[in-house]
């Protein structure tokens, strides 16, 4: 079984980030309990996303000190750089190039690609 987030952050709306009161501070300990279960975990994020940048969620990733199984690398769409994939154990990072935080509304062929890789249960290569 696997589960794929976007970002690591659900809070995209100002009334339930002032309403919500008991909004945890963060979901590593829900993806460090999937990935203790087995289950492969992917997160991705658009390269272009202002409200979650990539930076952070690799940073967030960092927290999960888990090892490296594939190094960075970029996968293909259509003849270009679609994005970067990151691959640790039981859990995936992959960035869509050229998506903001919604990355279906961004990029929808690249966000098909991408989807389509985890429902194969494969990085994302070529497509």
């Amino acid at each position: 079984m696997s589960i794929f987030i976007q970002d690591l952050v659900f809070e995209c709306s100002d009334f339930i980030g002032i309403n919500w009161k008991d909004m945890p501070f963060t979901v590593l300990p829900v993806i460090q309990d999937l990935m203790a279960s087995g289950i492969s975990v992917w997160i991705y994020s658009g390269d272009t996303d202002g409200r979650v940048p990539v930076t952070t969620t690799r940073y967030d990733i960092n927290k999960l000190q888990t090892p490296v199984k594939t190094p960075w690398y970029p996968w293909m769409y259509q003849g270009e750089v679609g994005g970067y994939v990151v691959g640790y154990e039981n859990v995936t990072f992959v960035t869509i190039r050229g998506a903001g935080h919604f990355v279906p509304s961004y990029q929808p062929g690249r966000a098909l690609a991408f989807f389509t890789s985890f429902l194969e249960g494969k990085l994302p290569t070529d497509h």
